[in-house]
């Protein structure tokens, strides 16, 4: 092995990552447009979806975001009426963010990506499987 060869793109676990994770977002770009949702703010509606509400603290560690990119898309869904963020009752200094109606009935319409999305991969099922496994241990690894 050469003294540079760790530096060929082709031996770099981070850049198939990098472009398959760019790949796959912008194939739910046209899905996306017609929501008017960003592939970040799409993320943050599915965790509320589930949660309804959360602290903006572990929204952002279940979606590997930081406050600064976290804090823009959810000044805008707030703008747009599908999130309220507020100031828990108990404790001042957590922000909690919370589905409206609005953002819930948007979960209507959205219902449809996913199976939309699912034809854009030529990965069989048992493939698709492990790869996610694989990459939820790998992000693991990284806590």
């Amino acid at each position: 092995m050469g003294k540079y060869d760790s530096l060929k793109l082709e031996n770099q676990i981070c850049f198939p990552l990098y472009a398959a994770s760019r790949e796959i977002i912008k194939r739910y770009h046209p899905f996306l447009t017609e929501l008017d949702l960003t592939y970040t703010q799409y993320i943050t509606l599915m965790v509320l979806w589930e949660d309804k509400e959360i602290s903006v603290k572990d929204l952002g560690k279940k979606l590997y975001l930081d406050s600064g990119t976290l804090t823009p898309v959810l000044k805008n869904l707030e703008c747009r009426g599908l999130i309220t963020r507020n100031r828990c009752q108990s404790d001042e200094r957590v922000l909690i963010a919370k589905i409206t109606d609005e953002g819930m009935a948007l979960r209507e319409k959205a219902v449809i990506v996913p199976y939309r999305m699912s034809g854009c991969s030529k990965l069989d099922e048992q493939d698709a499987k492990d790869l996610y496994r694989l990459l939820y241990k790998l992000l693991g690894s990284m806590e």
